[in-house]
This record gives structure tokens, sequence and C-alpha cells, in this order.
């Protein structure tokens, strides 16, 4: 009988690998005490050393402990140890807001407004704890199970330096990146983050971006000069909330409070209760990163079994979010987001070795390591990488489920190659029969 690979970090059970960063992993997490899922950042200090990203990820980790809002994603802990440092979030279970436009195309304007109003929110609370997030745009702000917008990813967030009033480094993407921000000049951090949420409105209500183009100095003319126009879909409030908001001058740009007492943004407004005077503990920030030995992080393997990782029944509901596992073995449902998946009853390895012989075809590069496989390949606009990995995990007895994530390039682009990649490996993909996959986890599953 083959043995369930346990590891621990802490009182934190891991589990699968749910996203791939450039300098970091995120995976699946239990709390053993409580029972609840976690998402468990994990980074190496020697990647971290090597790229000089101390000061960098800890002014993150700390920023995320100070703007604690029901609209941000928490950061519960910092763990780390001899070669690690864990970063334990809040496990946000309903994808990217940029998957739903990808899914939907453009929102109803309710929808659009109850998300700006949320994003608004955050927003203006860390501009109140004196952060400026600086990557304002689809792809960082998640929705929960109830459909709540969270804002994350503070890795490029800034703190003011004491008596400094202007920001000065250009970071962020450039379609949603103020115009004052791209002429390298200082810069108001909260009017850039304004304009950003603006780009955002307009892509929630319209569908697309209002500043586009492949060529980057055409791109930042357009910026520059606000040169846009709304659908004739959008109401005149909106258009007129967003020539507000995306006006190229950050000194008449609309501020957070005129957003906030604009009539459009007003209308069912609901303000948001929370408890703003919790106390912020940093010790666990100093502990890491002051090199101090931690002795309440343990790691452990049950064996070095090299099959495949059996996934429990508990991350099962997880993934499928909520007890209705169609999510999990349906590609229709499914092909539109980030994190995408198909299941076969193929051997683990000859799953492998057929996803192997598919991507070299197809000229990417390949590398395997027991159950994972990653995928490389140059952009289809030829300006940067593109990656993809893939790993097997076993559900059930000769049933295997291939999770699939973007490790780096266009979101757009790798919704593309996952569909085309997926009709290529019809052979070995399994089809459950109708209403199979629609049935509840079965009662006598257990975690």
């Amino acid at each position: 009988m083959k043995k369930v690979i346990a590891r621990k970090v802490g009182k934190y059970e891991v589990g699968r690998t749910v996203g791939v960063g450039t300098f970091a992993k995120v995976k699946f997490a239990q709390n053993t005490e409580t029972g609840e899922g976690v998402a468990l950042k994990v980074m190496a200090k020697s990647t971290i050393l090597k790229h000089k990203m101390v000061h960098q990820i800890k002014r993150e980790i700390s920023i995320m402990k100070i703007v604690r809002h029901p609209n941000i994603v928490r950061l519960h802990e910092v763990l780390a140890s001899q070669t690690k440092i864990y970063i334990v979030l809040e496990f946000v279970t309903g994808g990217e807001l940029f998957d739903k436009i990808v899914h939907q195309g453009k929102l109803s304007e309710n929808e659009t407004r109850r998300y700006f109003q949320q994003l608004i929110d955050a927003v203006a609370h860390c501009h109140s704890k004196g952060v400026y997030h600086r990557d304002l745009k689809p792809e960082n702000l998640l929705l929960d199970s109830h459909g709540n917008l969270k804002v994350s990813d503070f890795g490029l967030s800034a703190l003011p330096q004491q008596g400094v009033e202007l920001l000065h480094t250009t970071c962020g993407t450039p379609n949603y990146v103020a115009p004052e921000v791209l002429s390298h000049r200082g810069y108001d951090g909260a009017a850039a983050d304004v304009w950003s949420c603006g780009v955002i409105l307009y892509v929630l209500i319209a569908g697309y971006l209002p500043f586009d183009d492949s060529d980057l100095p055409t791109l930042y003319k357009k910026i520059n000069t606000a040169d846009f126009s709304c659908p004739f879909w959008v109401s005149p409030g909106a258009t007129s909330l967003i020539r507000r908001i995306l006006d190229p001058n950050p000194e008449t740009r609309i501020t957070i409070q005129g957003i906030k007492n604009d009539p459009w943004f007003r209308r069912n407004y609901v303000n948001v209760k929370y408890g703003e005077d919790e106390e912020v503990n940093l010790d666990d920030v100093r502990a890491v990163f002051d090199d101090i030995e931690d002795h309440y992080v343990t790691e452990h393997s049950a064996n070095n079994d090299t099959g495949p990782i059996i996934m429990n029944a508990f991350e099962m509901i997880t993934l499928s979010q909520g007890l209705n596992l169609s999510a999990l073995f349906d590609r229709r449902q499914d092909y539109v987001k980030r994190q995408t998946r198909f299941v076969s009853r193929q051997p683990a390895k000859v799953v492998i070795s057929t996803v192997e012989a598919v991507a070299e075809s197809m000229g990417l590069k390949v590398h395997t390591r027991h159950y994972k496989t990653r995928l490389e390949g140059i952009s289809e606009n030829r300006k940067g990488q593109f990656a993809v990995v893939l790993e097997v995990y076993e559900v059930a007895p000769s049933l295997y489920m291939v999770d699939v994530r973007k490790a780096s390039g266009d979101t757009l682009e790798y919704h593309k190659f996952y569909k085309n990649f997926c009709s290529k490996l019809e052979h070995i993909i399994w089809k459950p029969k109708e209403g199979m996959a629609k049935s509840p986890l079965p009662r006598t599953m257990t975690c």
C-alpha cells in the first residue's frame, strides 16, 4: 500500500502547489489545530540573499501585517526554517477577478460598482496607513467564496521615507500605470493608485483596456494624453467618474475621498466595519529576518516515495470550492482559469511521458522531476518567456489529476495555450459520463 507523503511546517500540514512565481511557490496548507485552509508562500533564503531581496521581502510582509482590512488578503504569520521562509496567508478560493473578466467579458454596471466600492475601500485603508500599492490590476484582485474582492500582491508597495512626499521608482504594469509614473519624475503614490483604480473600473465595465497598443511608445502617448473613449453602454454617471479618475494631471485628478462622494459610487454603498484598532505585532517578522533561530518550525517527510502525491478529500473540497466536484473533473468549466486541470485514468508515468512528448512537439523545453514538469518557451509576442508547470496527483486508485499552472508569461496567452495543449492530449484525458461529476463528495470519503 502506497503511503502518503506528509509534510508539516509548524502547525500547518502542507499540500499541493497552487501557484509558482519567480522567487516563490505558494502551497495549500491546513492548520492542524483549527482545520482552516491557508496559502503558504515558500521562499528559499539562498534565493532571497542571492538577489538581494531581503529588504523588499521584509517590507512586503510588514506592509501586509499593517494593512488589515476585509478586502485585503490577510497575512496570518511568518515562519522560518534553516533554509526557507514561510509566509502564511489567507486562502482565497474564488480565483482572480481577471479570470472572471476573461470568462464573462464586461460585467454589469451594478456588479462593477460593488467590486469597485470594495477596491476603493481597500485602497483608502492602505493610504490611511501610508501604504501605496503601485501595482493594482485585475490579476492582483482575488475573489473569496462569497464573491468579495481581496487585494493581494504588495510586492511593489511603498512606504514613503520620513520627510519624503514623492516616490520615484517606475514600477507596475504599463497599461495600468499613471502617466506621471512613466515620466520618471517624482509622483504622489495615492494619485498613482487612483489612476490604476480608474483603469480597473474601465476594464470591468467595458471588458477591455482603455489604453492598449503593442508598440510601447504609442501606448505611453495614449496614456499621457488620456486618449480613450467609453463604450456606448456605459452610463453617464460611470463615464463621468472614469473621466475624472483618468485625468493625466495628478494635481486635478479626483481623490479617493472625491470618488467616495461621487453619486455613481455611493449608490447601494455599504461601509465595511472592521477592527481598525487591532494591534499589529511585527515580532515574528523581525525574528525571521534578524536570523534568530526559530525552534517552532519543523519539516519532515513520512518517506521518500517517488510516486505521485495523494490528494486527500479536504484538498479536493477546497480545490473544487465546495462539495460540488464538477469543476474538478469538467475541463469545460475550468479552462478559463489561470490554474487549470484535467483527469486521466492512464498510469502516472504514461501521463508524464505523453505530456513531455506533446510539449516537445510544440517546440517547448521540458524539465521533469518526479511527477512535476515545467514547460518553457518564448511568448507569442516575442517579448518574454512563457512557462507552465504541470503536476500529477493521485485522487483515487488508478485516477490521476494533472494540475496545470502558469509560471510566467501573459495570462491570456496561457488560456490559449492550455486549450491547444489539451486538444493534443485528448487520448489520455478521462471524460466522466454525464452526471457523474455533479455528484457531491461521497460520505465514505474522509479527510
